[in-house]
């Protein structure tokens, strides 16, 4: 059985019917993410119906059709990518993810789709890669985006789930756009510099009981790096020390609770050893017991460092919060 790295600490293999105890382990911490956007709860409520859910995976790859993998971290599953459509008569094929809140903020599911979308046109010859996603999913949307993915259009009303129509919104990529191997360096780049992004938003996750751990930003960072609140009136500069330690204390006081940020979109240019990234985000949870939702903008600078790409500084500027 073939195991791909995502990283020093993650693993992307396939997913089989003798591992149902396990992938249903899985959904049951899953459920309250994974669940409003499909149906794997309802369709893995127990073992017998978990087991029947991969081995309806490993019927359609067995006829080259569909197939599912999971992402393993620090071995504990914790997500998964999957081609939910594999047509190579059509030459077209679609890719879904789902992923546990002890995976996000990793970079886990993009790399994981770029493996399987460079399978799907290197080795399968397929032709065009699609991405379907209900329009509220804005995790799932800026997935496709990171991918380089158009967006083709809005099936309105397409979709049923728990008594809801949805909009989907399909995305794809063709094989001719889909980064050559002379442009794989620079992929590679992107590829880090969403790792690190998403690390960094990960950080200050404290929702279902997580901890959350703003000591990894200083592995983010180059160590005279800086980050500015341009919120008020005049911005608010914060070397490492000064932003880490009070938001670690609100984040585990009680202050804030439920917590989660996220990148909504981004756009990221790179110069040689140096990038730039404009990124929107979204953050919700409760402060002081009082839920909130807001959002805003981030800009972000990069350096390619010998130990790698590190950021040097972020400056960000919130929306109002929402009630």
């Amino acid at each position: 059985m073939f195991t791909l790295p995502l990283g020093d600490r993650a693993r992307l293999r396939p997913l089989e019917p003798w591992q149902a105890p396990e992938f249903l382990a899985h959904i049951d911490r899953a459920r309250d993410t994974v669940d409003p956007w499909i149906p794997w709860a309802s369709f893995s409520a127990d073992l017998a119906s978990a087991t029947a859910t991969l081995q309806r995976y490993a019927d359609r790859q067995a006829a080259d059709g569909a197939r599912i993998f999971g992402i393993w971290l620090e071995g504990t599953l914790v997500g998964g990518v999957m081609f939910t459509r594999f047509d190579v008569a059509t030459g077209v094929c679609e890719v879904g993810c789902w992923l546990e809140r002890a995976g996000e903020g990793q970079g886990l599911i993009t790399r994981a789709c770029r493996a399987l979308i460079d399978w799907a046109f290197e080795q399968r010859g397929m032709s065009r890669v699609e991405w379907w996603a209900s329009s509220g999913n804005v995790r799932s949307i800026a997935v496709a985006r990171r991918l380089g993915m158009s967006r083709d259009g809005v099936l309105r009303r397409h979709s049923v789930h728990r008594g809801e129509r949805r909009d989907i919104e399909v995305w794809s990529v063709l094989a001719e756009e889909w980064p050559t191997d002379a442009d794989a360096s620079e992929a590679a780049v992107r590829a880090e510099l969403d790792r690190l992004m998403g690390v960094f938003v990960g950080a200050f996750t404290n929702t279902g009981g997580r901890r959350p751990d703003l000591d990894v930003i200083r592995d983010l960072f180059v160590p005279q790096g800086r980050i500015i609140a341009n919120v008020g009136a005049e911005p608010v500069i914060h070397d490492l020390d000064g932003f880490i330690a009070p938001r670690q204390k609100m984040l585990t006081d009680g202050t804030l609770t439920e917590f989660s940020e996220w990148e909504v979109s981004e756009r990221t240019e790179v110069f040689g050893s140096i990038a730039h990234r404009f990124s929107e985000y979204r953050k919700s949870g409760y402060r002081d017991g009082e839920w909130f939702e807001g959002g805003g903008h981030k800009t972000t600078q990069f350096l390619r460092t010998p130990a790698g790409w590190r950021m040097s500084s972020m400056a960000w500027d919130d929306a109002p919060a929402g009630p």
